[in-house]
């Protein structure tokens, strides 16, 4: 793996990202998710809703970076923000 920057903070993204995912996992073993319509335009599974979160974060995070003088610390904001309210109505 030395052929990788590996700086604190992405390391500290992807152990985040697993961490997420293995909360997911325990709490679908816990409590199984029902497919179910919120305001998305489908029905959807709590699995589902977090994988669009989690790709609507990566497009917030390019959009404010790319087009905005905004600091990273927004887009997260945004996107943790985001996350929650399609987590809950989604």
């Amino acid at each position: 793996m030395e052929w990788m920057v590996w700086t604190l903070p992405t390391a500290l993204f992807f152990i985040a990202i697993a961490a997420m995912l293995a909360g997911m996992t325990v709490w679908e073993v816990i409590l199984p998710t029902v497919e179910r319509r919120g305001f998305l335009p489908i029905a959807t599974t709590r699995g589902d809703r977090f994988f669009i979160s989690l790709l609507s974060a990566a497009y917030i995070h390019l959009i404010i970076i790319g087009f905005t003088p905004l600091s990273v610390w927004v887009a997260l904001g945004i996107s943790v923000l985001w996350m929650l309210i399609l987590m809950r109505w989604g």
